[in-house]
C-alpha cells in the first residue's frame, strides 16, 4: 500500500459488487468502450435531444452548440453503430435523413436525466468547491 493511503473504507455507501477492473482502459475492455460512448458530451447532448423526438442532422447541429458537422456527423456514426439511434433516408430530393433513438437508446435516458438533475442539484457545491481548491492552490503556489 502506498503512504497516505488509507487503510479505512470509504464514505459511500454502494449496494451491490463492484470491480474497477471493468472499466479497465485497455483497448478490448466493451465496458470501457461503451461507457466512454455514451459520457462523451456529444452523445449525451444527441440522445438527449433525440429523447424528445425524431430530428434531421441540420435541426441536431443547431441545436447543439459548438460541434461541429464532422464531430456531429461521427458521433451520429457511433451511436447508431452501438445500435442507441436509428437512421432513415428518405428516397426525395433532397434527400431527407431522420434520426431517432432505438429502444436500447430509450433505455438511456432516465438515467441521462437523472445525472443532469444531480448536476443541477449540486452545481453550487461544486462552484464553491473548485473556488476553494482553486484558492488553497494559489496560496500553496505563493508560499513556495
Amino acid at each position: 500500500m502506498e503512504e497516505g493511503t488509507s487503510t479505512s473504507p470509504g464514505s459511500c455507501d454502494v449496494t451491490g459488487e463492484t470491480d474497477a477492473f471493468q472499466w479497465d482502459t485497455r483497448e478490448d475492455c466493451e465496458v470501457r468502450q461503451i461507457l466512454d460512448r455514451v459520457a462523451d458530451k456529444w452523445s449525451l447532448m444527441v440522445i438527449s435531444l433525440l429523447g424528445h423526438r425524431t430530428l434531421r442532422f441540420t435541426e441536431l447541429k443547431r441545436e447543439i452548440d459548438g460541434v461541429s458537422q464532422r464531430m456531429l456527423t461521427v458521433t451520429l456514426r457511433h451511436l447508431e453503430r452501438d445500435g442507441l439511434i436509428q437512421r432513415t433516408v428518405h428516397p426525395v430530393v433532397p434527400p431527407r435523413v431522420d434520426y431517432e433513438l432505438t429502444d436500447l437508446g430509450c433505455g438511456l435516458i432516465e438515467t441521462i436525466q437523472s445525472l443532469v438533475r444531480w448536476t443541477e442539484s449540486n452545481q453550487e457545491a461544486i462552484i464553491r468547491a473548485r473556488i476553494a481548491f482553486d484558492q488553497r492552490q494559489a496560496e500553496a503556489a505563493a508560499s513556495a
